[in-house]
């Protein structure tokens, strides 16, 4: 009789124990999952923002919580390697973050094109007796996105009662291009100092277009450079696809042993530290 009240207050003492350990857990987890809710929803919001995008956060965050659980699973029901589901889970988890600096930088490049025509226009306008805002004014109906989005960000700043100074350190912080900043700084000099505002949106303007006609150069100069950085890191996979087809047996075992993981792990480092390198060399600021 005592030893079953023994085993009965130490079945009940497991259980408080697991019930407690679960409640800590989920607990914990809840609170990891509200961090990572609002870490996910305040970076896309700024990199949206930065954009100048409206988008619902939380619905993007919700989706992109669904396509790293259901995906990966899918993947591991389909194949049935968990290796690859994990690979799976963590590309989904990086690919916003990617996504959102993808957009960012083609944003940037393309405000870098247009800024040697907005400036010209600008110039055009000037010379024709018009002020400044009235200028800008002009561009913006003018020019496309997104370098008349951003110039009207700026007079919206300076129409709600912001100085020029700040509405420009503020255009200048959304925009950290060095043209841009260069442009930034010109335009400070003039009003601080005086001269001649047509002369120097001119001459801006001519060096962006030579800066850009260099750099064309350079990153024609360089094409085969980089092809063979892409031809690199595609020919091991292609033949570990061929590989594969033809001796599925012995290619197996990367999939399904230690060391194949490990070996695995060996190849995509290299891999990238490969195409990293060949990158920088032929990456050439001008």
């Amino acid at each position: 009789m005592f030893d079953s009240l023994i085993m009965i207050l130490v079945a009940l003492f497991t259980l408080a124990s697991a019930f407690c350990l679960y409640w800590l857990l989920g607990q914990r987890g809840i609170a990891m999952f509200m961090e990572y809710r609002e870490m996910f929803t305040n970076s896309a919001r700024a990199n949206l923002s930065d954009s100048v995008m409206v988008a619902d956060t939380g619905r993007l965050f919700y989706a992109n919580v669904v396509a790293m659980v259901v995906v990966p699973l899918l993947v591991w029901v389909i194949v049935g390697d968990w290796m690859i589901a994990l690979v799976l889970f963590g590309l989904l988890a990086a690919l916003p973050q990617y996504a959102y600096r993808r957009m960012r930088k083609k944003r940037m490049k393309k405000f870098e094109i247009q800024l040697p025509d907005a400036l010209s226009m600008m110039s055009g306008s000037l010379k024709a007796g018009a002020s400044l805002s009235i200028a800008i004014d002009s561009m913006v109906m003018e020019m496309p996105d997104p370098i008349s989005q951003e110039f009207e960000l700026f007079r919206r700043e300076q129409k709600l009662g912001a100085d020029f100074e700040t509405a420009m350190k503020h255009m200048e912080h959304r925009i950290p291009v060095i043209d841009f900043q260069l442009v930034v700084s010109a335009l400070r000099i003039s009003r601080e100092v005086g001269g001649n505002l047509t002369e120097v949106m001119e001459s801006m303007a001519d060096t962006l277009r030579k800066k850009a006609m260099m750099e064309g150069k350079i990153q024609s100069l360089t094409a085969q450079g980089t092809m063979q950085g892409y031809v690199m890191a595609c020919l091991p996979i292609g033949i570990g696809a061929i590989l594969m087809f033809m001796e599925p047996v012995h290619m197996g075992k990367l999939f399904n042993t230690d060391i194949g993981y490990m070996t695995l792990g060996v190849i995509v480092v290299m891999e990238f530290l490969g195409f990293m390198t060949i990158r920088k060399i032929t990456s050439i600021d001008v």
